[in-house]
């Protein structure tokens, strides 16, 4: 059996997984992320310490970060705002110590593509995944493929409509201020409110003020990718009345432009929640690391029955 490692690596805590998919999953562990060198030495830690060997390994990382495998600092963590986390190697770590193909791109992107394989993405080919936590990020595939580009996508770092009258809170971004992020993350509302999010009542108006922002930046979106799906997952969009609150404002603001079933009488199906839940990401990341071994196995010009045979399943998983 072929047998995968993911890794969530997220800005408070990763999570590590052993297994082949949701239905599947051999060993599971998570720890505080605290320091480069004592978080990477964990998850290296519970894959060695696993009794079956691994094929290949995914990452699903906080960043920005550089996906470009043909950059010199692939794998790398760039300019986060995480202290003690810039331009940090995360990949290289994890595969010197254990041999094996790794994937790496963002957490988003891999989220995505969890969603795509198991969850409410599925049958799609141009979606959006947007996480509203502790920071905001996007990502999500277009035409069947990831989004990458000059990097990756920012979509957290996009500019909306910002009020001051209105919402005179200047912004928790500590390179933008008010942008998306700044405006509508976990931080803003606790910054905003002098109280964490999940404390408020679900009437509160801190609640039409984060549907207003999150509308904003949906409805700039729709508008330049024209996905098929939008899922909007991470801790904020645990406040279940969110949901209605957005779907509302989006087509208010769209103001019947776009003329379509999904958007005008199916919206609920539109603007939806993972189908994955909290294991969006690291499911994701077992995902790509399925998706690098079998890049890496159809690469390799041998022509053994064994390496034919492991590409033949890796064909078959996708």
């Amino acid at each position: 059996m072929l047998l995968w490692g993911g890794v969530e690596a997220g800005g408070t805590k990763f999570v590590c997984a052993v297994g082949t998919g949701p239905d599947d999953l051999w060993a599971e562990v998570r720890f505080p992320n605290t320091t480069p060198e004592e978080t990477i030495g964990q998850a290296i830690q519970f894959f060695q310490q696993q009794k079956e060997p691994l094929t290949a390994i995914g990452i699903a990382s906080f960043g920005p970060l550089d996906p470009n495998p043909d950059s010199p600092t692939f794998g790398y963590i760039t300019t986060t705002p995480k202290p003690g986390w810039a331009h940090t190697d995360l990949a290289g770590p994890i595969r010197r110590a254990l041999g094996v193909p790794v994937g790496f791109d963002t957490d988003v992107n891999v989220a995505a593509l969890g969603e795509y394989r198991w969850g409410a993405a599925q049958g799609l080919d141009t979606f959006i995944y947007l996480t509203i936590g502790t920071g905001i990020g996007g990502g999500g595939m277009v035409n069947g493929k990831l989004i990458h580009g000059l990097i990756h996508p920012e979509m957290g770092h996009i500019r909306i409509p910002h009020d001051r009258d209105t919402d005179p809170y200047t912004g928790s971004c500590p390179y933008h201020g008010d942008c998306l992020e700044g405006l509508a993350s976990g931080p803003a509302l606790e910054g905003r409110w002098g109280q964490r999010g999940e404390t408020l009542p679900a009437d509160h108006p801190a609640w039409l003020l984060e549907a207003d922002y999150l509308a904003f930046a949906l409805t700039n979106i729709i508008c330049i990718l024209s996905p098929q799906r939008i899922i909007l997952g991470g801790g904020v969009m645990q406040q279940r009345q969110l949901f209605p609150l957005v779907r509302r404002r989006v087509q208010e603001l769209l103001n019947y432009y776009l003329s379509v079933p999904a958007i005008l009488d199916q919206i609920d199906d539109y603007i939806v929640p993972p189908g994955l839940g909290d294991r969006a990401g690291v499911l994701g990341a077992i995902a790509l690391a399925q998706q690098q071994g079998l890049s890496e196995r159809c690469g390799k010009k041998r022509g053994s029955q064994n390496t034919k045979g492991h590409i033949a399943q890796l064909v078959e998983i996708w």
